[in-house]
């Protein structure tokens, strides 16, 4: 055989030597449920194997099987207590928000002239939510200013829409804690940069519908005049009464006095609450009083009532500290042990969900029904997210609990999208029960926001979910999470962009005026669109488009490529945090070295 190996001789490397190893050590070690790419590389987002290294359970013995068990008690307790804390400290950072921005929420809210304008009014939407750090803290500023006739109901729906844009802010921070490990930071920002895509998506399809003809307004007027719904409903407290006994301990704000900034009746300069209830004492009257000259018995004078105020029990009661101070120090902490708790969280989740643990959690949450009906599985998936919602009264708490689980590999993005669209239609349906709980005269205004809420979410899903290929926020957050697990800064600039600066410019052109916001915004849009459309085309029908625009050669290299820019940020920030990723390293290693692939056992 002259093709044969003799005498130890190793054939010259080639390109198909290289690829060969290439795709056999892709392919080592891994089960047949991760789905390969045609290159030979595993696709990133299949759900990792999560293998248990440890002995089995039948290979114990009696210490070692007690052991396990005590191990995995200690590790469950860490596990609540750390998700404990952290849904606490949650609570304290939006405390901590509500405290550095309260006047100037109210300073927002009082620009009746911009909020007529749709545009300003979702930016000021998305702005105050980012601000305060909760959505029914924004919802309730909306509801007490229509109430007050401040606010009409028609320039209200523009900012219920930031409302809810704003809100998936917290999913996008929490997904900022795995961005250690390449392939958990793709999951888990993908899973949180699915929320917002959907929410952006919506806004971008109904706000020019409702500016025109006015739907969400028409339909909930339409809901309420065909309801007789009575006031006196309550939203359920679970999650409230088990965070309240540590936070309150901590701090305590009044949250009417943000809505009373807006409305221009603020009482009291200070959020901070120094008194927390009352209690009745009663004095009895002295009969001796009467005067001699009475004709008949002295009556005797009834008892009266006198109030007392009963200070409240927080570290700030009393302080001399103003809000801001306040607001910082609580920041800080609030930061702190929400980023602890997060790490800890993530490695307990790594630690547990093995072998097993893993395929049995992986299992029920991301399991279909039999065919015909596995189109069921998503459905059921909303109901559990809005049920879930609805419980924990926090659409907050439930996506930010969602995202760490997508990072370890234990739900997938398919499976997650209709969670986070159960979320949303959960905290909406929170709100209406709040609502009835409004007082008479705020009774319809309240009722109206909650149900524009609702119907704005409820058309998103009609809009995103209910045909498959209409599922446009998971490709794109595909897209997304790739991009930021070999660029991470990228994740920074999709906060700052989305969420602070491209609010900010269209809120400083609102002020301008509504011709300068469409003279400079109407051509940015129209580009963005453009080059939206170019792409789509260059991919799937590039016959169509002239040879110059087949591809984007043409322009400069940091028009159309992200390497310069990282390269920039990498001299700006020489820190392991805007490296890329050790992985990264390894593989660029691996194909600059031919002979370290030559070398690997096939």
């Amino acid at each position: 055989m002259p093709n044969s190996l003799t005498g130890g001789q190793v054939p010259p490397l080639t390109l198909d030597t290289v690829g060969l190893v290439d795709r056999s050590l892709g392919n080592a070690g891994t089960s047949g449920s991760a789905p390969v790419l045609e290159e030979g590389k595993m696709d990133p987002w299949a759900l990792p194997q999560l293998k248990d290294t440890g002995q089995s359970w039948k290979e114990l013995s009696v210490a070692g099987r007690v052991l396990r068990v005590a191990t995995g008690f200690l590790k469950a307790c860490g596990l609540l207590g750390s998700l404990y804390l952290f849904i606490c400290s949650l609570d304290i950072l939006s405390s901590a928000f509500q405290l550095l921005s309260s006047k100037v929420t109210g300073d927002i809210f009082k620009e009746n002239v911009v909020l007529s304008n749709p545009v300003a009014g979702l930016v000021i939407g998305v702005l105050v939510t980012v601000l305060v750090q909760s959505s029914s803290t924004s919802s309730s500023i909306v509801v007490s200013m229509v109430a007050s006739k401040l606010l009409t109901v028609q320039a209200c729906v523009p900012i219920i829409m930031g409302v809810n844009v704003g809100t998936s802010i917290t999913s996008t921070l929490v997904s900022m804690a795995q961005s250690g490990d390449r392939d958990e930071f793709r999951r888990a920002f993908g899973g949180s940069a699915v929320h917002g895509i959907f929410n952006w998506l919506t806004v971008l399809i109904l706000l020019p519908l409702e500016s025109a003809i006015a739907l969400l307004e028409r339909l909930s007027a339409l809901t309420l005049g065909a309801t007789s719904l009575q006031p006196g409903g309550h939203a359920p407290d679970i999650l409230k009464v088990l965070t309240q006994p540590l936070t309150h301990l901590i701090v305590q704000l009044d949250t009417d006095a943000i809505a009373s900034s807006a409305t221009g009746n603020a009482t009291n300069s200070s959020l901070i609450k120094q008194w927390c209830g009352i209690r009745e004492v009663m004095t009895s009257g002295n009969s001796s009083d009467c005067g001699a000259a009475a004709s008949g018995p002295c009556p005797e004078r009834n008892g009266t009532a006198a109030v007392e105020l009963l200070p409240c029990h927080h570290l700030f009661v009393g302080t001399t500290l103003t809000d801001l101070a306040v607001g910082f120090i609580l920041l800080a902490a609030s930061l702190l042990l929400l980023c602890t708790c997060l790490v800890l969280i993530v490695k307990l989740l790594n630690s547990v969900l093995r072998g097993r643990i893993a395929q049995a959690v992986r299992k029920v949450i991301n399991a279909d029904f039999p065919f015909p009906f596995s189109w069921l599985s998503g459905y059921l998936a909303i109901l559990v997210g809005a049920g879930l919602t609805f419980v924990l009264q926090s659409s907050s708490v439930f996506t930010a609990a969602v995202v760490p689980l997508m990072g370890v590999g234990v739900i997938s993005l398919e499976r997650a999208y209709p969670l986070f669209l159960g979320s949303n239609i959960g905290t909406t349906t929170t709100a209406l029960l709040a609502a009835l709980a409004s007082p008479a005269d705020m009774l319809l205004s309240a009722l109206q926001v909650a149900l524009i809420h609702f119907f704005f979410n409820l058309a998103g899903i009609l809009l995103w979910y209910v045909v498959p290929v209409l599922r446009l926020p998971i490709p794109l957050a595909k897209r997304f999470g790739d991009v930021t697990a070999k660029y991470r800064w990228v994740a920074i600039a999709y906060l700052l962009l989305s969420f602070l600066l491209l609010p900010l410019a269209a809120f400083g052109l609102s002020l301008a005026g509504s011709t300068v916001l469409a003279a400079v915004g109407g051509p940015l849009v129209g580009l963005v669109l453009l080059v939206i459309l170019v792409n789509v085309l260059q991919r799937h029908r590039p016959a169509w488009l002239p040879r110059r625009l087949r591809s984007w050669a043409w322009l400069p290299l940091w028009l159309h490529s992200l390497e310069p820019w990282d390269r920039l940020v990498g001299r700006c920030c020489p820190c392991r945090v805007c490296s890329p990723p050790p992985a990264a390293a390894k593989e660029a290693h691996c194909y600059e070295n031919p002979e370290v692939l030559a070398s690997q056992q096939l």
